[in-house]
């Protein structure tokens, strides 16, 4: 980037965002591009990122502010969002179109984003017209601070993965069958790091032990991540560090993120890296390799075998993710000193999936209610109060048990208000929600339907605080939020047909005040469209 460019772009982001003192700043441009590739040895439009599939790893430490300029040379608008990555004060900058307008083609945007108190592994992900089934992902990792101590020793090498479902069929063909109200079919295969069976290899040394970030990117299928011979202990899920639970295979559902340690402590020779689809038949399978420096030979023998159809073999892993209360997070202080357990919730929010037609279409649902975007984003409506844009209140905080519509929802929440959300799922498949701008107490999980005397069985002590959680078939999931982040935030399914066809919200998180302390002011840079064309920002 060119010198007076980049010192513009700080003074810029400087002003925007007072109070973020002297972090450091980390510059990037990107180019977002068509290109050809073979992930599964068939040619495909793939979205490529300077050139990459996937796209470059985003590296970072805590507080960082990220100045990541697009070029958009694809034919038509893009975003990008970044899953994981709070936004504090600043939902101008989540990437979604419910907060932003699109990078037109042709055109640039400058994202200015700060990672405020956070650390972890986490992704970004294209998030329109189902570009994210081309390509376009990329991992995030955010290192902690040199002074905040860290619960384990300094890894002699750090990896990040990237698995997920694939389809061969080109991403336009895919979005031309959802929008004519079909489903799609069964994924064609697995990849990791963009790459089919054998694509990748990881290479170690041994006796030295390494981090791997595992996140699964991909479009609907939970995963199960496992290396031949070697056991994983995880150290840190979405941000929190875990109890150092080792395990020998780990299920990944669509959209979360985990960090493992794994020693290299086997004789010198290659091992399979194994990813397979959970929950389906048939099971798709890719391998990998793990690669000792000294290897004397190639993998032998037939992967390792995981998980297939095992819903209780899940559900009680899941169970045994916990966060460590004697490590430190983002701050040097003990995560477990936020006492989350003994806060009264002050507000319940029941969440049902569905699934039906709405004039002879496939369409998705929350509490009957199927999303449609609307011709401007919400968060730019909300800003500069645009009627007729949505109405809040459009979706129930409970199931309405009836038919599926399509509407605009959003739905309110006061700012600071500590909240108790289920989701509760009758469908016979598991389900993946994230929510933008937080995360949440993942307090209680079970099967059948959750009632209030299902709060008896909570874990108010050391439940793992992430991102995005699993929904198991005909089952339902708890989690407590601290509503401390103004903004327009969305909530959705991270199957990502069900997301195209109407299974995702809006959660208004709003504050009467309207002040900077609470929400950064527009971005100048802040993109006009719909019905806010024309508008103005701020003046420079």
């Amino acid at each position: 980037m060119p010198l007076n460019l980049a010192a513009l772009l700080v003074s810029l982001f400087s002003i925007l965002t007072v109070g973020y003192g002297e972090d450091p700043y980390r510059f990037f441009t990107w180019n977002v591009t068509y290109g050809d590739i073979y992930p599964l040895g068939v040619r495909q439009q793939g979205i490529l990122i300077n050139g990459q599939f996937p796209g470059p790893d985003i590296h970072s430490v805590t507080n960082d502010n990220l100045i990541i300029n697009v070029y958009n040379s694809l034919t038509e608008p893009f975003l990008l969002s970044w899953n994981g990555i709070q936004q504090r004060r600043n939902s101008w900058q989540d990437g979604v179109y419910g907060t932003n307008c699109p990078i037109p083609p042709g055109k640039n945007f400058t994202y200015m984003l700060q990672v405020k108190d956070q650390i972890g592994s986490f992704y970004y992900f294209p998030s329109l017209a189902f570009h994210k089934a081309a390509g376009g992902f990329g991992g995030i990792r955010i290192l902690s601070r040199p002074r905040i101590p860290v619960p384990f020793p300094d890894p002699d090498g750090d990896y990040t993965i990237l698995i997920g479902d694939w389809y061969k069929t080109n991403h336009t063909a895919l979005k031309a069958i959802l929008d004519r109200g079909k489903r799609l079919r069964f994924p064609d295969g697995i990849l990791i790091n963009g790459r089919g069976s054998n694509g990748v290899s990881f290479t170690v040394e041994q006796g030295k032990t390494y981090r791997f970030r595992i996140s699964n990117v991909g479009l609907q299928n939970s995963l199960n991540f496992r290396i031949q011979g070697h056991k994983m202990k995880l150290v840190e899920v979405e941000g929190t560090h875990t109890v150092q639970t080792t395990y020998s295979s780990l299920d990944v559902h669509v959209g979360q993120s985990y960090s493992v340690l794994v020693t290299a402590d086997q004789p010198g020779q290659d091992y399979y890296i194994v990813v397979s689809s959970r929950f389906t038949n048939p099971i798709l399978t890719a391998t990998g390799v793990l690669h000792y420096s000294n290897s004397a030979g190639p993998v032998s023998g037939p992967p390792p075998g995981g998980p297939t159809i095992q819903i209780d073999w899940s559900l009680n892993q899941a169970r045994s993710i916990r966060t460590n209360l004697t490590a430190s997070g983002p701050r040097p202080n003990p995560q477990g000193s936020y006492h989350y357990g003994l806060i009264n919730t002050s507000r319940t929010i029941v969440l049902a999936n569905s699934a039906g037609q709405v004039n002879g279409k496939q369409r998705y649902g929350v509490n009957s209610v199927s999303f449609v975007p609307a011709d401007t984003p919400l968060k730019l409506a909300d800003f500069f109060k645009i009627g007729g844009v949505f109405r809040i209140g459009s979706i129930s905080d409970k199931p309405t048990g009836g038919g599926l519509y399509q509407d605009t929802s959003v739905m309110a929440a006061d700012f600071r208000a500590y909240i108790e959300i289920v989701f509760q799922n009758k469908e016979n498949i598991v389900q993946s929600w994230h929510l933008d701008g937080y995360s949440f107490f993942v307090v209680g999980m079970d099967g059948g339907q959750w009632t209030s005397a299902s709060r008896n069985g909570y874990n108010l002590r050391d439940a793992v605080s992430r991102c995005t959680t699993q929904v198991y078939p005909k089952s339902w999931t708890a989690v407590y939020v601290p509503l401390d982040n103004v903004g327009m935030w969305n909530l959705r399914s991270e199957f990502w047909a069900r997301q195209y066809l109407g299974q995702q919200f809006y959660l208004r998180v709003y504050s009467p005040v309207e002040s900077i302390r609470d929400e950064y002011p527009i971005p100048r840079n802040a993109l006009l469209c719909g019905r806010a064309a024309g508008r103005h920002t701020r003046p420079l």
